[in-house]
């Protein structure tokens, strides 16, 4: 078991990723091989059970996206492919976690069947030209909602806040939150803003800070015990915890916060406004909690709705 996740992780290193999550370096990789039973990580994904009925009569006055999804009786999305039971494609091509049926919700209440979407991996770095560009309709991947970004695009949401946190072994007691890493040994993608907090806040010593390209290096590393945490937003150290929920958790301390939403074009209002009214719905109907349970709750940590924000 242990040679099949050493052997994933190796296959997994040879990928050159770039940009993860909020804009950060170094995205997570989905491990392969093994089975769900007895801890090990499995690259086979499965749904939430959340189902999403494309709307009868949805309408969306003034808005251009709108009219060019019905038109082409299709949505294009884009997404990320490679964070587990966030955004995740597994061996069989099958696509799951949180990030796809936030999207397939969306779908659905702008009429269109999920089995329509048309996903578009977008790395990190090309999503507001993506959406500037009429290249995909949206854009759901553990995208923050900043300032800068707004400038480009608008956003929907927060359907997610998520916040730096520490992934640990399952039987770890010692290490609480950021404030008990002290001779800790703690991972993190090279050049990635959580690993750069750990050595500016001096939350370990500079020895003790350990990178690698990707997450899933840090996780093999965890696992193999030979670091003590995995530091990056909570939401991808729930996708791990949820491949391995027998052998790892999340702390559950963030501190950082990073709020997530739905990347759409900067002018179309009519648009931003709907899908904000859909969002608050499926907070207050179950829906997104059911698709939580279903994806990053298998993490065995909670989660519930965000405020929504409006602008």
């Amino acid at each position: 078991m242990r040679m099949k996740r050493v052997a994933a992780v190796a296959m997994m290193a040879s990928l050159a990723l770039s940009a993860a999550a909020c804009g950060k370096e170094g995205e997570p990789t989905p491990s392969a091989g093994g089975s769900a039973s007895g801890g090990a990580q499995s690259d086979t994904c499965q749904a939430s059970g959340a189902t999403f009925t494309p709307k009868t009569d949805a309408a969306v006055a003034g808005s251009p996206t709108f009219e060019k999804i019905k038109t082409a009786g299709k949505v294009s999305v884009g997404v990320k492919f490679d964070q587990p039971n966030l955004g995740y494609k597994d061996a069989q091509g099958k696509r799951c976690g949180f990030d796809i049926e936030i999207a397939q919700y969306v779908a659905s209440t702008l009429g269109i069947d999920p089995a329509k979407i048309e996903y578009k991996e977008i790395a990190s770095a090309n999503r507001e030209t993506a959406i500037k560009g009429g290249e995909v309709d949206y854009y759901v991947g553990t995208y923050s909602i900043t300032d800068k970004r707004k400038n480009d695009i608008s956003f929907a949401g927060p359907y997610f806040v998520a916040g730096q946190d520490l992934l640990v072994r399952k039987d770890e007691t010692s290490i609480t939150g950021k404030d008990s890493l002290k001779g800790k040994k703690v991972c993190s993608a090279t050049g990635s803003t959580p690993i750069q907090k750990i050595r500016d806040e001096g939350l370990t010593e500079a020895n003790n800070i350990v990178e690698f390209k990707t997450y899933s290096e840090c996780v093999s590393q965890l696992l193999d015990k030979k670091v003590d945490a995995v530091t990056t937003d909570d939401a991808i150290l729930k996708g791990y915890a949820a491949q391995s929920p027998t052998e790892l958790k999340v702390v559950g301390q963030p501190f950082s916060t990073e709020k997530y939403g739905i990347g759409l074009p900067k002018d179309d209002k009519a648009l931003r406004d709907y899908v904000n009214n859909q969002i608050e719905a499926s907070f207050g109907n179950g829906t997104w909690q059911k698709i939580y349970d279903g994806t990053l709750g298998k993490s065995g940590s909670a989660g519930t709705p965000p405020t929504l924000e409006r602008y």
